[in-house]
C-alpha cells in the first residue's frame, strides 16, 4: 500500500459530532482514486464505476493530518480495481477501509474503452 496524498482536517471538514464528516473523506479518496487510476491508465476519461463496503474504524479529528493509500488489486479490459486505505499520518491507526474501488475507462461517446494496460506503469 504506498500513501500518495495527505489532508488536514480543518473547520469546515467536521460533522456535528466534531470529527471528521465521513462524506467529505469520501470525496478525496474518490478525487484521488481517480487521479491515481488516469496516471496508471494514461486517459483522463476515467469515472468511478463501483465502491465496495466501506468501512469506518476510528475517528479524525480537527488538527489531524490523514493519508489516503491506494494499492492496486487487478486490471480488467477497461477497468482498474483499487484497495484503499486511510489512517492518521501520526498514529498510523486506520481509519477507514475499502477492498474494492472500481474504475472504468470511457471513449468519446461514454462507453467502456478497452485501455491496454495490464500492470502498474509506475509506483
Amino acid at each position: 500500500m504506498q500513501f500518495f496524498t495527505r489532508k488536514w482536517v480543518k473547520p469546515e471538514d467536521l460533522n456535528g459530532n466534531q470529527t471528521l464528516f465521513g462524506g467529505r473523506l469520501l470525496a478525496w479518496i474518490d478525487e484521488e482514486a481517480a487521479i491515481y487510476a488516469m496516471c496508471q491508465l494514461k486517459d483522463k476519461r476515467v469515472v468511478t464505476k463501483f465502491m465496495s463496503e466501506i468501512n469506518f474504524l476510528s475517528a479524525a479529528y480537527h488538527g489531524e493530518v490523514v493519508e489516503i493509500g491506494l494499492e492496486t488489486i487487478s486490471f480488467g479490459q477497461t477497468s482498474m480495481t483499487l484497495r484503499c486505505e486511510v489512517r492518521n499520518k501520526d498514529t498510523k491507526n486506520v481509519i477507514l477501509t475499502i477492498d474494492k474501488l472500481v474504475f472504468v475507462v470511457l471513449d468519446d461517446t461514454g462507453k467502456p474503452k478497452v485501455h491496454g494496460i495490464t500492470h502498474l506503469l509506475d509506483k
